[in-house]
């Protein structure tokens, strides 16, 4: 209303992926708004939604028999993918990790790591979660993938049991927790465990999926096939959507009835999503989301390069961040990325601030951005950078 211009780092937390408003999905919104809006899938089944659960069968990471179910929020399906381990293995214990975000539900609020603002006054919290030290390079002094997960191992098997564990639920990369990408080695070394002990390996993908991190989902970086992926988010370009896609087995273990709600799976959200999957698959986006990542990690090392108060910059496709600390140490300086963030809005630039410690500086502009914007924003981040000195 000030006339003002922002260049979009942070696609409404990683959700605009194919650009905001993009005219593919307005008009397929537009479409079936004059259709009908609403009618309960659970009550009158209709085509959209089956349409999207046979999308996500097809484009999930494996090849085994799929079932997927619509939701409308990422805690929701998290929950959800919890209730369906549950039913499937007959236990009941979850293990998430240090550093991680899986929502604001009451058992997502039990399985996110960070205490403000995302818990503190709001227990008590579901019981039978447990946490694991996540891995983490930038401070973990060397130790590389297949180490961090001897150790996760170590932890879930004397403060849990294989026995009791319903479910290990991990984000492929860490989204509010620092944009943590763990070393290689250490998802598959989890999930190849979990496969062995009869425990169902859960995959948040709710930040890292749909082309976000240069892959159509980010555990495909090793190759990992999760038992069941979790997915909202650019799912759906703005409108409310999310799901738990899975092995059929797994998928139906819950009772009829057992799952469901009102809105999940709405008619303007699948419409949103379906044009959302095509814009990915016919414009190049995971293509795109790499050279994103590829300009700016450049740019952002040569930053790293000429200012000590970067200690890390990491992530994957456009799915980047800078850890900022105090110069010559690993102590995290949150007053200087909240003070970053802030004059980078007033210069016109959206950043978002993440991280246990407050002090990550996280990117995730969508795909649809030209390069001169791009450019023009990193350029407003020295600048930024530069002056808070």
């Amino acid at each position: 209303m000030d006339g003002n211009s922002l260049i979009d780092f942070g696609s409404g937390i990683a959700v605009t992926t194919v650009g905001n408003s993009a005219p593919a999905l307005v008009q397929a919104v537009q479409d079936q708004l004059a259709s009908f809006t609403h009618t309960c899938f659970m009550v009158t089944p209709y085509d959209g939604y089956v349409r999207v659960a046979e999308a996500l069968n097809r484009i999930t990471p494996g090849d085994h028999p799929k079932r997927t179910a619509l939701f409308n929020s990422g805690a929701e399906a998290v929950e959800n993918a919890v209730k369906i381990a549950r039913a499937y293995t007959g236990k009941q214990a979850v293990v998430a990790f240090d550093h991680a975000y899986h929502g604001r539900t009451n058992l997502t609020m039990a399985m996110t790591a960070k205490n403000h603002p995302y818990k503190s006054g709001f227990g008590p919290f579901a019981g039978e979660v447990y946490r694991a030290p996540m891995s983490y390079p930038f401070r973990d002094q060397g130790i590389d993938g297949p180490a961090a997960a001897r150790r996760a191992i170590e932890v879930i098997e004397k403060q849990v049991g294989s026995e009791n564990l319903a479910a290990v639920v991990i984000e492929p990369i860490q989204g509010e927790g620092g944009f943590v990408v763990p070393a290689d080695g250490f998802l598959p070394a989890l999930a190849a465990w979990c496969r062995d002990h009869d425990v169902v390996f859960v995959a948040d993908e709710v930040q890292t999926g749909f082309a976000r991190t240069g892959d159509l989902f980010a555990c495909e970086h090793e190759g990992v096939v999760p038992d069941l992926i979790v997915t909202a988010k650019g799912i759906a370009g703005g409108l409310p959507l999310s799901a738990v896609t899975g092995r059929a087995e797994i998928m139906d273990a819950p009772h009829v009835g057992g799952l469901g709600g009102t809105y999940g799976g709405n008619p303007l959200a699948c419409a949103a999503a379906l044009a959302v999957i095509e814009m990915i698959e016919t414009d190049g986006l995971v293509d795109r989301a790499r050279a994103i990542g590829d300009l700016m990690a450049e740019r952002l090392r040569k930053t790293q390069a000429a200012d000590e108060r970067i200690g890390d910059v990491r992530g994957r496709g456009a799915m980047l961040a800078v850890e900022l600390v105090v110069p010559g140490t690993t102590e995290p300086d949150a007053d200087l990325t909240r003070r970053v963030a802030t004059a980078a809005h007033a210069k016109g630039l959206i950043v978002l601030t993440c991280g246990t410690f407050g002090n990550v500086l996280r990117f995730l502009p969508p795909l649809s951005i030209p390069d001169h914007l791009l450019i023009e924003g990193l350029d407003l981040l020295d600048t930024v950078l530069e002056e808070s000195r």
